[in-house]
């Protein structure tokens, strides 16, 4: 494993520290990546996502969505109903599981379907009108917010 010094990324930023501390965790985790159940992840408009997640052999009430502050969770577990049956190949994958999604800030679930064994996850990015840039008018003259700009002489 090749480790990276993101000391010059710290000096060269304001605030991203988060950032970096994510960059680091996700480049030093050793533990073996997540593969079951398969999803995708679709960008359907500039501020818009949809994560598809193979659950086949899972009802809507075995399933589980949840958003926690930055979090996404899905859990799935599967109720036993398979008294009395024999199978010869089980080949489809019914063991419970739970997968997390890191969201970005300001990003939130808008909704939730369950069709022919994909669970389709919106998100939708919401930037509070506070965060969202702003044009600053330029006045002219000497003034800035109706008091006179202080004058220094060398």
């Amino acid at each position: 494993m090749r480790n990276f010094d993101l000391a010059p990324l710290h000096r060269a930023t304001v605030g991203f520290d988060q950032m970096a501390d994510l960059m680091n965790r996700v480049m030093s985790d050793t533990s073996g990546a997540q593969t079951y159940p398969p999803y995708n992840i679709e960008k359907t408009a500039d501020d818009a996502w949809q994560i598809q997640i193979a659950v086949a052999g899972f009802t809507e009430d075995e399933l589980s969505v949840e958003q926690r502050e930055n979090a996404l969770i899905v859990t799935a577990k599967k109720s036993d109903d398979d008294s009395g049956r024999t199978f010869l190949h089980r080949g489809i994958a019914t063991r419970a599981f739970e997968r997390r999604f890191a969201l970005a800030d300001h990003v939130r679930v808008t909704g939730a379907t369950h069709v022919n064994g994909m669970l389709n996850i919106a998100l939708q990015r919401e930037v509070p009108e506070a965060l969202k840039p702003r044009r600053i008018e330029i006045a002219k003259g000497d003034t800035v917010n109706g008091k006179a700009v202080e004058q220094h002489d060398a």
